[in-house]
């Protein structure tokens, strides 16, 4: 059976192309990138054990280890706090847990007041599963008609894995989805992940489950948007972590453009932004 340490160590040596580590091309092979005996030879481990990690066989590899794979891949920062996560979750997958729950959508009222000294401004919190918990009326105001939020229970992930609108909302459809995936390894907690995972995998289909088991962080860039009237908006996405009791994020949305800048303005003279709290 598969772990996602293991999934991760695999998905990444097979995206390696063995040239850009210096190695020979030794011809066609079944499977693309890395090598399994040139992996292990880098991180200076047994074939026979990395093997075992990937197949997850192995499930509780030393730190030692796990930063000889991680120099041996070559990962940046991100990826080795990824790496140390999944080690982390990999190893307790035994123990026993209660019931999966869905995560508290409570949002304290001082980060409510925050929100509204932010108006008009384009922001909302969220969690690493998508919640879109609340959010000021300028997020609205650029959102309005994508459908994200005309469920009572706006999710994010959901939204662009089961909304057909999703695809036109964002050019860059295959980024987001990358991203909400990936973010779910992230939490707010292993079970939580867990119960979402089991709630949107049977309906998102192969789209969202192949990007989840790829583990691979997907690259920071601008956000965009197409709105129905303003036309592509840009953005820079700003993100504050909230106290580890609540689980949350503050998204700011910034304009990465002039033209998002004078686009915005113009829908804020049609409107009047107010804050909406999602309970």
């Amino acid at each position: 059976m598969s772990t996602p340490l293991g999934d991760f160590v695999r998905a990444k040596r097979d995206s390696i192309q063995p040239e850009s580590f210096g190695l020979p091309d030794r011809g066609r092979r079944r499977s693309p990138g890395l090598r399994r005996s040139d992996l292990a030879a880098r991180a200076a481990i047994s074939v026979e054990y990395l093997t075992r990690i990937e197949q997850g066989r192995d499930r509780n590899p030393s730190s030692a280890v796990l930063i000889a794979l991680a120099d041996a891949l070559s990962l940046d920062a991100t990826e080795r706090q990824h790496l140390r996560y999944l080690a982390k979750i990999t190893g307790g997958e035994c123990a026993g847990r209660p019931r999966p729950s869905p995560p508290s959508r409570h949002v304290r009222p001082t980060v409510l007041e925050t929100l509204r000294l932010l108006e008009p401004g384009v922001a909302f919190v969220t969690n690493r599963l998508g919640d879109v918990l609340a959010h000021t009326g300028g997020f609205e105001l650029v959102v309005r008609g994508t459908g994200l939020l005309d469920s009572d229970e706006p999710n994010l992930t959901r939204y662009v894995f089961t909304d057909p609108r999703a695809r036109t909302a964002f050019p860059d459809w295959d980024q987001v989805a990358d991203e909400q995936a990936f973010d779910l390894w992230l939490g707010p907690s292993v079970e939580a992940s867990e119960w979402f995972t089991a709630e949107l995998a049977p309906v998102a289909g192969q789209e969202f489950t192949r990007r989840l088991n790829r583990h691979l962080p997907p690259p920071s860039v601008p956000l965009r948007l197409d709105h129905a009237t303003a036309g592509e908006l840009r953005w820079h996405r700003e993100r504050l972590e909230l106290p580890s009791t609540d689980a949350q994020q503050l998204v700011v949305l910034l304009a990465a453009d002039e033209a998002t800048t004078r686009a915005v303005e113009r829908l804020r003279h049609r409107s009047h932004g107010l804050l909406r709290a999602i309970s």
